[in-house]
């Protein structure tokens, strides 16, 4: 089938739900949802930043009065994560959930979160595996999908996180690509452990390439970069995409019928470009490394995803 991003299918009755959407991939993924016809649950930690990216989406898409519900989500807290997967569930089945919600710019000092774990892989890794395992009935009921959100940078240093919470040697650039091999090794252990277990949901891992704010449509309280950011980025042309475009792999990703559970995606060069099913970064699909990682989340996050309950949900519709 000819893919259009700029033109999904009819979405109209779908219900998704995208973290991080206040700004970036996650606002245009949104923006994209909505576009063709799906209510989409907008999630972000800071309540005017959400409700300006939802102004934003009734100003820039017609009908969209009501396309749209606020959920106040930080996924470096794994109370809020609680919270906020308990909301989800009690309005019912759910088609798909886009775990988006991540630090790009990594503190350049190690620092830990509320509940003690190293903030990036907190924020881009375990919230996301606890999000994704508290919400797997809702998702099961719809036999629904679950994007996880990868990176170029595991194919460029492709390290082996065998110290996750990075309590020795921490850097920036280490703590975020480590993030994002755990973020895609989930994505990809998911769909094995969710086949096995006989349940409907299918887990997808997508990344957006090189995509920049500077070269990204102005929107007033979601995208206003400086004129140095503008001038900057549009220097990368040649490598570099908008947000807007980044969000197409992972929008496709979400609601593609015709994609399987188990597959990456990308853009067609790899930083930029319509979306194309590609190879993700051998490490992150090692199952040893993939298993190791898994059990550390699971001991992480105290979440133990429900396979057979959910398998149960699903039989029943």
């Amino acid at each position: 089938m000819t893919w259009d991003p700029r033109s999904l299918p009819d979405l109209s009755g779908r219900v998704y739900l995208v973290t991080g959407s206040n700004a970036g991939l996650g606002y245009f993924a949104s923006e994209q949802l909505v576009r063709a016809g799906a209510k989409v649950i907008m999630s972000a930690r800071h309540p005017n930043r959400l409700s300006a990216a939802r102004a934003a989406i009734r100003r820039r898409v017609d009908a969209a009065s009501d396309a749209t519900e606020p959920l106040i989500l930080d996924t470096s807290n794994l109370g809020s994560v609680r919270s906020a997967a308990a909301s989800i569930r009690g309005r019912g089945a759910l088609d798909g959930v886009l775990l988006n919600a991540g630090i790009v710019h990594a503190p350049k000092t190690r620092q830990t979160t509320i509940d003690g774990h190293e903030v990036v892989f907190a924020t881009n890794a375990l919230g996301h595996f606890a999000l994704a395992g508290e919400l797997l009935t809702a998702l099961a009921e719809a036999s629904g999908r679950m994007v996880w959100v990868g990176s170029m940078s595991t194919a460029l240093t492709p390290y082996d996180p065998v110290d996750p919470q990075l309590k020795d040697g921490y850097s920036a650039w280490r703590a975020y690509v480590q993030s994002k091999v755990a973020t895609t090794s989930f994505g990809f252990e998911a769909d094995r452990r969710l086949r096995d277990a006989g349940v409907p949901v299918e887990s997808v891992v997508a990344h957006p390439g090189y995509s920049t704010g500077g070269r990204t449509p102005g929107i007033v309280g979601v995208n206003e970069p400086s004129r140095a950011k503008r001038f900057a980025d549009n220097l990368q042309a040649v490598a570099a995409q908008s947000k807007e475009h980044g969000a197409w792999p992972l929008v496709r990703a979400l609601v593609d019928p015709d994609i399987d559970g188990g597959e990456f995606w990308g853009p067609r060069t790899g930083s930029r470009g319509e979306p194309r099913r590609q190879t993700a970064a051998k490490v992150t699909r090692d199952p040893e490394i993939a298993a190791r990682l898994w059990a550390f989340a699971e001991n992480a996050t105290g979440v133990a995803w429900p396979f057979a309950r959910a398998a149960a949900v699903a039989a029943r519709r």
